[in-house]
């Protein structure tokens, strides 16, 4: 697992050194519009080199959280440099803020820039960075708690992927027995897990009361320069209930009737209608999905193929290894870096090319070259959703055999559906837990529960494990490390299937419209703009939500 894969561009080991080049670029005069714009380039130059380096670390850690170096470091990150960043971040914002030149500069160009950095300034207090260090250090055991855990199977430790993976067994038995042991594992480090939840939300509602709101949901709206409200999200979560939960439901019946079994239970909702998985060994996946990218557009397989042959994908399950899958841009040396931890499966095929859409869209971004940007989830999601549905036709390059490609289709048409309901079910939990910081673990259970209850878990038979359907929140690592990062999972669901609406349609122009939205100005334009850009709305309203549903259910009955 080689380290050099990022640019060690910068010492991030002696908190001083980093300090004085945060004072040097504090202390630079500027007297005019131009140096201004001088300065805001140095700027970037500076949170590129540092931003390289941090995101190097934290791809060391993730890919082995039992090195005690790489934690050590990762710690080290946390807690002396993060701070020192935060600190310098609110003084660049303060001295650009007063900086008689500052309105001057293009606000078509510049305005973004602007509320972002004004709104942080607006957020900053001193007192505020030790807690979030402590946070921090809480993820970080979380991360470690979780990336240890593993299954006795069949007289081996397996990894957790692996007993994920044998939740979509064809037999039913072997599921259900994944389904259960995955229970066990998570109920084994449950205890802690609550207390590190506890102490998270009391931290983080403290940062927001020391910030002057009332809550930390409130204080992270503002942080996240949101472009939509609150009472926009609570209407949005009441629509999915309206009118995506009736076709998830009918779908869950086709499927329970397809199983032929008498009740839906926990360890048949998954992909488990196909036969086998799509590869054996990681180098099958690597080269199918590479097939199926440049089958799409050129331009994606060659990216794939680029970052494959040079050590910038990570995908195998060992012990030790973080949970889940991201990517990640290394600014400085222009490329990023796809982690997962897979074990054969349906779900690490659409992970794999989940990933790589966010890979193409901040690699258009990248290349743009030293310019400030500001990474929306919102845009980022989109473009990696749509690679899902973009490819949904390639999938026989893995499936070769007929009856399970088409099963490999209807699996991701109902992905579809658990897409707009499960992130928008734990963006719920999210407003719960904050708007009541004080509430207990047992509530939180109960509560999780109501909300699964309402959507993803309504067709669902829990009889005997009510208590896991409860706890079932332990395994999401976003409550954690990442809160209120949800929603946009559901929203760019929503943009994607308009994208495989125009596909099908049209596949030259679709696939023009994702490139195009994927390379549009993401430091200066609104969501909306990003979208349009790339043939689609930005819209969560009742009716496109009411005729994305149909969408979906036209889609699964054509099947």
């Amino acid at each position: 697992m080689p380290k050099d894969y990022y640019a060690h561009c910068i010492d991030v080991s002696d908190a001083k050194a980093v300090e004085a080049e945060l004072e040097a670029l504090l202390n630079q005069k500027i007297e005019s519009v131009e140096e201004l714009q001088t300065w805001l380039q140095a700027e970037t130059t500076l949170s590129n080199r540092l931003s390289e380096v941090l995101m190097g670390h934290q791809v060391d850690f993730a890919r082995d959280t039992e090195d005690e170096e790489r934690k050590r470091i990762h710690l080290h990150d946390q807690a002396e440099i993060m701070p020192l960043l935060t600190r310098y971040e609110a003084k660049f914002n303060e001295k650009f803020y007063n900086c008689p030149f500052t309105k001057e500069l293009d606000d078509s160009k510049y305005g973004l820039m602007k509320k972002v950095r004004f709104a942080s300034l607006e957020l900053f207090r001193e007192e505020n960075i030790p807690l979030e260090v402590k946070a921090s250090e809480l993820v970080t055991e979380y991360q470690a708690l979780m990336a240890g855990l593993t299954v006795s199977w069949d007289g081996e430790q397996q990894t957790i992927p692996f007993v994920m993976a044998q939740v979509d067994s064809p037999v039913r038995s072997v599921r259900e027995q994944a389904w259960t042991s995955l229970g066990e594992a998570y109920a084994s480090v449950k205890p802690r897990v609550d207390e590190i939840m506890d102490e998270l939300v009391k931290l983080r509602h403290q940062i927001a009361v020391n910030a002057g709101f009332e809550n930390y949901r409130d204080y992270t709206w503002i942080s996240k320069s949101r472009e939509y409200s609150i009472e926009d999200i609570r209407k949005y979560h009441a629509a999915v209930e309206k009118y995506v939960v009736p076709v998830w439901d009918e779908i869950a019946e086709d499927f329970r009737a397809s199983l032929g079994v008498e009740s839906f239970r926990p360890w048949d909702n998954s992909n488990c209608t196909i036969s086998k998985p799509p590869y054996d060994a990681i180098a099958e996946l690597t080269d199918g999905v590479e097939k199926m990218l440049r089958a799409t557009d050129p331009v994606f397989g060659d990216l794939f193929a680029q970052m494959n042959s040079t050590g910038l994908i990570d995908l195998g399950s060992r012990k030790g290894k973080g949970m889940g899958g991201f990517y990640v841009p290394f600014p400085v040396s222009n490329h990023g870096f796809v982690f997962a931890n897979f074990s054969p499966s349906f779900f690490s095929l659409i992970a794999l090319v989940h990933e790589m859409g966010q890979a193409v869209n901040l690699g258009f971004q990248l290349d743009k070259g030293d310019k400030w940007q500001h990474w929306r989830m919102e845009v980022a999601e989109l473009f990696s959703h749509s690679m899902e549905l973009l490819c949904l036709d390639k999938l026989n390059v893995l499936y070769t055999n007929e009856a399970d490609y088409k099963e490999a289709i209807r699996q991701r048409i109902r992905r579809s559906i658990g897409m707009l309901m499960g992130p928008l079910a734990g963006d719920k939990f999210q407003h719960w837990m904050y708007e009541n910081p004080n509430h207990t673990a047992a509530e939180r259970d109960a509560m999780f529960a109501e909300i699964q209850k309402t959507y993803f878990a309504h067709p669902v038979d829990y009889t005997g494990y009510e208590s896991r359907l409860g706890s079932s929140w332990v395994g999401t690592e976003h409550f954690f490390q990442s809160p209120f990062y949800q929603i946009e999972y559901a929203m760019a669901e929503l943009g994607a299937l308009q994208m495989l609406k125009n596909y099908r349609e049209d596949p030259k122009a679709a696939i023009a419209g994702y490139k195009r939205g994927a390379s549009a100005d993401d430091s200066s334009l609104p969501i909306s703009a990003i979208y349009e850009s790339a043939g689609v709305k930005f819209d969560f309203s009742d009716e496109l939500i009411q005729s994305t549903a149909e969408f979906v259910r036209r889609l699964w009955k054509s099947i």
